[in-house]
């Protein structure tokens, strides 16, 4: 697969959906990563060699320049003395000289075309480069806190559960309490407050009874 094939692979890439699909999200970030650090270096690699080649290009065009110069000139002093033959040479290979400079810059201008846009794709590729990079710190944080969760309900687990076990002890050791209160006051505590009353108020009429019961026996 090509650069520039990849290139497109990856811009036109959903990072999330594919993350949110992913079995192993932290994996797949890494690779996709990856895959963008190799591409954006293989894409500034290959526009450093456009800007070269575009250098070279104006180097040929100088030359030729300098060349369809040096033909008018030499045209110009054949035509001065005489030697119409050798001007019209002369011109022959300045209108050359004119015709590959002017092919240079036609290539000169194309190159600049694909130094642009190769310029443009490493800027977008960094973009998203710098995008899947903070999907990543935010998967990590979110990893992160997701332990700090879990170390957290275990220890509110524990906390409840020795919580809970201290209630039940504390719990236990009032009924025992209330058992041992119960069992020294029996006596007293089986009677009701109906049963309390009923005796304060027939203690009289048991005296009468037991008076008028001594009455007859001694007569």
């Amino acid at each position: 697969m090509g650069v520039f094939t990849r290139f497109k692979d990856i811009i036109s890439s959903n990072i999330n959906s594919m993350l949110d699909k992913a079995e192993e999200p932290e994996k797949m970030i890494r690779l996709m990563i990856q895959e963008m650090e190799e591409t954006s270096v293989e894409l500034k690699a290959a526009c450093a060699g456009l800007m070269a080649d575009q250098k070279r290009i104006a180097r040929e065009q100088s030359q030729a320049l300098a060349r369809l110069e040096l033909w008018e000139d030499r045209a110009r002093l054949a035509l001065e003395k005489g030697r119409e033959d050798l001007a019209r040479e002369a011109l022959l290979e300045k209108l050359a000289a004119q015709r590959l400079s002017e092919g240079l810059e036609r290539e000169r201008d194309r190159f600049a075309v694909m130094i642009e846009q190769a310029r443009e794709d490493i800027e977008q590729l960094d973009v998203k480069l710098e995008s899947a990079k903070e999907r990543q710190r935010s998967l990590a944080k979110r990893h992160v806190r997701a332990d700090q969760r879990i170390k957290v309900r275990s220890n509110v687990s524990r906390v409840q559960s020795a919580d809970v076990m201290m209630r039940f002890d504390q719990f236990e050791q009032r009924i025992e309490r209330m058992e041992a209160e119960a069992e020294l006051g029996a006596p007293r505590q089986n009677r009701t407050l109906e049963q309390e009353f009923a005796l304060l108020e027939g203690g009289d009429e048991v005296e009468a009874q037991l008076a008028s019961m001594r009455s007859s026996s001694d007569k």
